[in-house]
């Protein structure tokens, strides 16, 4: 089985060719960073004609690295949703359009069930149910992963998630962009102890996160301290906030084999070095995907559509691009969440 997934959800425009035996034979992506720098964050128009223009030879060059024609993949893979609309619809048109002209299935792929996946990609002994901490630029969930197309909310964000807020702090402190990794870097030079920032939620009996109030926090406190001190301050009250609340969820995930994160925000050392400690007091696995396939890639969109296709899931080419696409959408509605839930 040869699955091509296309990616083109936020600033990152990819394309790969992924096996049913999780063999990623090509991957091809294109970052937009030098485009977005100066504005300090993503801008959706900006993003959308990039994407245009990159997606086509990234197809191409990922088709040739493989050694393969279009008519040998067995199924086309796009995320349809969520993300930036103006992206999403550049990619999952461009994935309809190779459908139809080679008369392959259509796999829509919810990009947040890409990267619930992807663990699975890397490791071929995970299995369901794992809980899952997926934390990135726009969503902080923990969510059980019972199976393909099967997953059940625990907790969200109520108002921003953790990726957001690095990006915030990034930008508040001058670091520049892309703010997760700059954020990072500053804090491995700084103190965790130095500056007083507020852990929103800690301890509270509410399962869900919000880091509103600490990125306000970091504001307040850009001038009085050193830059470097915020960053570790900051970043110590983010994982110790994730901790909290994945520790909470781990008492209502029933049979989990595995604690695991994915994400972008999965690609700091620190976060992913507290998750596994808390993995191990609790007897669990603990599972994360390689660096590269934790930020947004074009291989977890194919192993998704792989993994759907075994399924027998596949959809009509006048599927919906979808800007919000909750992975569970009986949960319960969150305060101030709103759609972001």
């Amino acid at each position: 089985m040869l699955i091509l997934g296309l990616e083109s959800s936020c600033d990152e425009t990819a394309a790969a060719l992924v096996t049913g035996d999780r063999q990623v034979l090509a991957h091809r992506l294109a970052g937009q960073e030098a485009a977005h720098r100066p504005y300090g964050g993503v801008v959706p128009e900006i993003a959308a004609r990039a994407h245009v223009e990159a997606l086509e030879p990234l197809i191409e060059a990922a088709l040739a690295d493989a050694g393969v024609s279009l008519d040998r993949v067995d199924a086309i893979a796009a995320t349809a949703g969520p993300g930036l609309i103006g992206g999403v619809m550049v990619g999952l048109v461009t994935g309809k359009a190779l459908a139809h002209a080679v008369g392959k299935p259509l796999i829509a792929v919810n990009h947040l069930e890409g990267h619930a996946l992807s663990p699975r990609l890397a490791d071929a002994e995970l299995a369901f149910p794992y809980l899952l901490l997926l934390v990135s630029g726009g969503h902080c969930q923990l969510l059980l992963v019972e199976g393909v197309g099967r997953y059940r909310r625990l907790a969200t964000t109520i108002d921003d998630a953790a990726g957001e807020a690095f990006d915030k702090t990034a930008k508040l402190l001058g670091l520049g962009f892309p703010g997760g990794p700059a954020v990072e870097r500053a804090a491995a030079l700084g103190d965790p102890r130095a500056v007083p920032l507020p852990r929103p939620l800690l301890g509270s009996g509410e399962p869900h996160f919000s880091f509103a109030g600490l990125k306000s926090a970091v504001a307040r406190a850009v001038g009085q301290y050193r830059a470097e001190d915020i960053a570790a301050s900051f970043q110590q009250a983010v994982v110790d906030c994730l901790i909290d609340r994945t520790r909470r969820a781990l008492d209502r995930a029933d049979g989990a084999t595995a604690l695991v994160v994915a994400g972008g925000v999965a690609a700091n050392a620190a976060v992913r070095g507290a998750l596994e400690a808390l993995a191990a007091d609790n007897g669990l696995r603990f599972v994360a995907p390689p660096l590269w396939l934790c930020t947004d890639n074009a291989a977890m969109i194919g192993w998704a559509g792989a993994e759907r296709f075994v399924a027998g899931l596949s959809d009509p080419l006048d599927v919906p691009a979808r800007a919000r696409w909750p992975l569970d959408p009986t949960a319960e509605a969150v305060r101030g969440a709103g759609v972001k839930a």
